[in-house]
């Protein structure tokens, strides 16, 4: 009897992919949404509560303090009882908040609220992140990361035109069309995260998709990068904590994110005034249109790093991409322009994340890959708290609405510095003879 033909990791990775990957992208769409949201209520949530746009600015960016202070101790829980679990605990919660700011009717409410949605999706992204280690070799780790980055345009493509109809139901059984945008973007997310606890596997010896030969060689094939990573990287979570590679990664993604949601809390406000019109579908369908621009991006770009091993190029070429395109779209005069900048922003700034996440992960393994990946999440995750207070300050020290724009451009072309700088020595690429030929090998 002949022995079974070899499966190519290739193939199974590519069968992993389409199992789990759409799955986790429909989580992280309605993740975005609930945390973008905010942008499409605005004026009409100011309106009817009376919330000034510094009491604003810090209720959007107060969700960042509550996820950054439980990342940790959340990603930590998910190493220790599995994904399934803890990923319907967190889609749960959060749905369940989100849907509670329907209630959000006077400032301290606002503020409790928003605190508490941080708290709840604590944990979320990173645990994510750390759960596609346990499924994809460093080899084709870019390419899922980056698939799950289609969360982020997705969210808008499909979310916004969604977002302004449901601003349009204003009146409808008695409710604004904020607290229905509320009420059915939250209810989403907490259907889904029970979905997610029958769904989801916690490894490959969960499986029961794959064939024992495909989960052996795939086990094989991430046993190889944990060898690699371990010889290199902190093994204890206190080590990872406080180690100065982690800590100078958490500190280039808080400058990544600081781009990110300085722009993405008031999107659907500057294509409105690009467009002189309020925020509802129309507005909604345009402020798709720099999402889909990143979404071609984000699927070209990783594949390419990924056959080429040039991650830390591609990064920082998407990044100083980003910050133009994010401080020409608050200087642009004519309304084509400042879209057309906007649609650079946002495919650098989503394209180059998945990029980034391949320096962490090739670097940390186990339990210090879940505290490591937390905390650069969680810091790099206050650059959400920080840019609409930035923003704000900057536009009133320079009396202009385009300096807040401006500012945020220049944090994502530091950051592109930092990797093209700093980054430059890779710990964890091969060095030995044996390592060199294992890392072949796989």
């Amino acid at each position: 009897m002949e022995a079974p033909a070899p499966v190519s990791l290739e193939a199974i990775n590519s069968k992993v992919m389409r199992r789990l990957l759409p799955f986790l992208l429909l989580m992280y769409v309605l993740a975005f949404l609930d945390r973008a949201n905010i942008g499409f209520a605005q004026k009409a949530l100011q309106h009817d509560t009376g919330l000034s746009n510094a009491a604003f600015a810090f209720g959007a960016g107060v969700f960042f303090v509550g996820y950054a202070l439980f990342e940790v101790p959340s990603n930590l829980l998910l190493h220790r009882v599995g994904a399934r679990a803890w990923m319907c605990r967190i889609m749960v919660t959060w749905g369940l908040v989100s849907a509670a700011m329907c209630l959000a009717h006077t400032p301290t409410a606002f503020y409790t609220l928003r605190f508490l949605l941080g708290v709840a999706e604590a944990g979320f992204f990173p645990g994510v992140i750390y759960y596609l280690t346990h499924w994809f070799p460093q080899s084709s780790r870019a390419r899922a990361v980056g698939v799950f980055y289609f969360g982020a345009p997705l969210a808008f493509i499909f979310g916004s035109p969604l977002s302004g109809s449901l601003l349009e139901l204003h009146g409808a059984l008695g409710l604004t069309g904020w607290q229905w945008l509320f009420l059915v973007e939250g209810a989403l997310a907490s259907v889904v995260g029970v979905w997610a606890f029958w769904y989801l596997d916690n490894r490959p010896e969960d499986a029961r998709w794959l064939e024992p030969q495909e989960r052996a060689s795939l086990r094989a094939a991430l046993d190889d990068d944990a060898l690699l990573a371990s010889a290199h990287g902190p093994h204890r979570i206190l080590a990872a904590l406080v180690d100065r590679r982690v800590l100078l990664l958490s500190a280039i993604y808080l400058l990544i994110q600081m781009s990110v949601y300085g722009v993405i809390f008031y999107l659907p406000q500057q294509v409105a005034a690009f467009l002189g019109t309020t925020v509802g579908l129309r507005v909604g369908l345009v402020a798709a249109l720099p999402w889909l621009c990143a979404l071609a991006v984000t699927w070209y770009v990783p594949r390419r790093a990924d056959r080429t091993g040039e991650h830390r190029r591609w990064a920082v070429a998407l990044l100083i991409v980003a910050g133009f395109g994010i401080g020409l779209s608050g200087l642009a005069h004519s309304p084509l322009l400042g879209l057309l900048a906007l649609c650079c922003a946002a495919s650098g700034f989503i394209a180059a994340q998945p990029l980034f996440w391949t320096f962490p992960t090739r670097y940390l393994t186990g339990a210090a890959a879940a505290g490591g990946i937390a905390l650069i999440n969680s810091l790099g995750g206050l650059g959400g708290f920080i840019a609409p207070s930035l923003r704000t300050a900057a536009e009133h020290a320079f009396s202009s609405t385009s300096a807040g724009l401006v500012v945020l451009g220049v944090s994502s072309l530091l950051a592109a510095l930092l990797i093209g700088t700093l980054l430059r020595r890779d710990p964890a690429q091969p060095h030995t003879t044996f390592e060199t030929l294992l890392h072949r090998a796989r």
